[in-house]
């Protein structure tokens, strides 16, 4: 199963940085962004991360709880997490779980070999817990504006 635009978010847990379990039920009440980026400290990911974390306080405003999803170990995305200061929840999902359930495992080419792995992609699930938006095939640079924007104008329709 596959979440579509406008319909219900199935709920989901999944193990989460500071010793927490993410659950997408809890959050009703409050906008998600669930961002998934395919490998924790790499360039693209690390800069991503880094334009959410800059932009805390703006999704804070907006009634938007950020969290981001890789297949990363916990450790790995705690040590992601505290070198760049990041100030929201990484979730691992090392069984994709989260991810099939988003859709976002994709057949990718590096190098000339081809390989299963993350597509760059960020959802926006309103505060009832419908998906509101998505972005795939994200390119980094610009893109959290965007997301922060479509969160802010989802927040003002309340």
């Amino acid at each position: 199963m596959t979440v579509t635009v406008g319909e219900q978010v199935p709920d989901f847990s999944a193990t989460a940085t500071g010793d927490t379990t993410f659950s997408l039920a809890e959050q009703r009440g409050r906008q998600v962004v669930v961002y998934f980026y395919p490998k924790a400290s790499t360039p693209g990911c690390t800069t991503e991360g880094g334009d959410f974390r800059d932009h805390k306080a703006d999704f804070d405003a907006a009634n938007t709880l950020v969290v981001g999803v890789s297949r990363d170990g916990i450790r790995a995305q705690e040590n992601f997490k505290a070198k760049q200061s990041f100030n929201f929840e990484l979730i691992s999902d090392k069984d994709e779980a989260v991810c099939q359930l988003f859709d976002v495992i994709k057949l990718k080419k590096l190098y000339g070999k081809e390989h299963l792995g993350i597509e760059r992609s960020t959802f926006l699930i309103d505060a009832e817990g419908r998906l509101a938006k998505e972005w795939r095939k994200v390119k980094v640079k610009g893109h959290v504006e965007e997301v922060l924007e479509a969160a802010q104008a989802l927040n003002a329709q309340r």
